[in-house]
């Protein structure tokens, strides 16, 4: 019994193995005792040395194979990263990188902002000498220059693409003649202009812009906000407002459009720099309109430079400034706001590497077959600026 357990650490385990063959030794002696015993002790013993032989050989076997009916050990977990840190789109997580919380595939935030960076979206409106929309040009009637050279368009798709609109509407004091016009006017253009896949939000402009409704499908909700705005009074942050919806409806995809009601008059943004502001727009690639009221009865200086700027705005976005003399054309200009996005079509540039340096680089759009059309587009764009040679920015 001493042997026996001084054995069991060498064994490793193996007391299953060792009690089959104590098995197997009493079977072959209780074997050879039967044979010996009965009438088969007519038997050669070279024929008895055989059959010892085969079952010595046989359970030894038969002992070994009882182990692979034993539970198979859990596998242990590999060691190391699983994805090569050197492959691209797997590098070192940053600050701005958030660790998955779940198993599922997950697009990795930036790879968005590479891919959305490169794209370079063009909405175009082509109406001919009437001013009618031209609603039949393919891709190929298109020619766009970028900073004087040709450079080639990959697609062109048309008013099915989905809109996401801020309407920017001014409450600041400086405007308070024909404010129920206004709200009027702003209350019908939601119901011509969005459809089922549209949203839209609302923007306060005031002494301290605010998002006033978040972007939403449900047209009886911009309504009533539209309707509860109070009595104007305050400053006027129009830069901080536009800065703030650009920056507000990034994320979202399809056609980003920034509708301002306002007179333009800049008072108290802490954005204050119109560079500034025209450069984040086109960052951003938002398009901008400008119904410009409070000009029903005059316009003095200060009105004026608010004028020739709203016109820069939306001249270097492709938008239009609208300037309504009376009341009654505040319906007009949002029903050509309506109109011109339901017939716009959007073309598709990729930019190059070369491009991504900061700087605004010039396009220029121009319909190839037709010398008899007026377009309208974007007339620029900023690309990110790429960081040192990493091909990251």
């Amino acid at each position: 019994m001493g042997r026996l357990a001084r054995q069991e650490p060498q064994t490793g385990g193996t007391g299953f193995g060792w009690l089959r063959n104590q098995r197997c030794r009493c079977f072959v002696l209780g074997s050879l005792f039967f044979v010996q015993s009965t009438k088969y002790k007519v038997l050669s013993s070279k024929y008895l040395f055989a059959a010892i032989l085969s079952l010595c050989i046989a359970f030894p076997v038969w002992s070994q194979s009882g182990r692979r009916n034993e539970p198979a050990k859990p596998a242990k977990a590999p060691i190391g990263p699983i994805a090569d840190p050197n492959r691209p789109g797997t590098g070192t997580a940053s600050s701005t990188t958030r660790p998955s919380s779940t198993g599922k595939d997950e697009i990795d935030e930036n790879d968005v902002v590479r891919i959305s960076s490169n794209l370079v979206p063009i909405p175009v409106s082509v109406v001919d000498k009437r001013g009618l929309a031209i609603v039949n040009l393919k891709l190929e009637d298109f020619e766009l220059s970028v900073d004087g050279t040709v450079a080639p368009l990959s697609d062109l798709t048309r008013s099915e693409t989905s809109v996401r609109l801020a309407l920017l509407f001014d409450n600041s004091g400086s405007l308070d003649a024909a404010r129920d016009f206004e709200k009027q006017a702003a209350i019908r253009f939601f119901r011509k202009v969005l459809r089922s896949k549209d949203e839209a939000a609302i923007y306060s402009i005031e002494t301290d812009s605010y998002l006033a409704q978040p972007l939403t499908k449900d047209i009886v909700r911009l309504e009533q906000t539209i309707a509860m705005f109070g009595k104007p009074e305050g400053g006027t942050s129009l830069f901080d407002a536009v800065i703030g919806a650009a920056d507000y409806l990034k994320p979202y995809s399809g056609r980003r459009v920034l509708v301002i009601v306002s007179d333009g008059i800049e008072t108290t943004s802490r954005h204050s720099e119109f560079e500034a502001v025209m450069q984040h727009v086109l960052a951003d690639d938002c398009q901008i309109y400008v119904v410009q009221t409070g000009l029903y009865v005059g316009a003095n200086l200060r009105a004026l430079a608010a004028e020739r700027r709203m016109e820069q705005l939306t001249s270097q976005t492709g938008g239009a400034v609208y300037l309504p003399k009376t009341t009654a054309e505040l319906d007009v200009a949002f029903d050509q706001i309506a109109a011109d996005l339901a017939q716009q079509y959007v073309l598709s540039y990729y930019a190059s590497m070369d491009h991504h340096d900061g700087r605004l680089h010039m396009l220029e759009l121009k319909v190839k077959s037709r010398n008899d059309v007026r377009v309208r587009a974007r007339r620029g764009y900023y690309a990110p600026r790429k960081s040192g040679g990493s091909g990251e920015w």
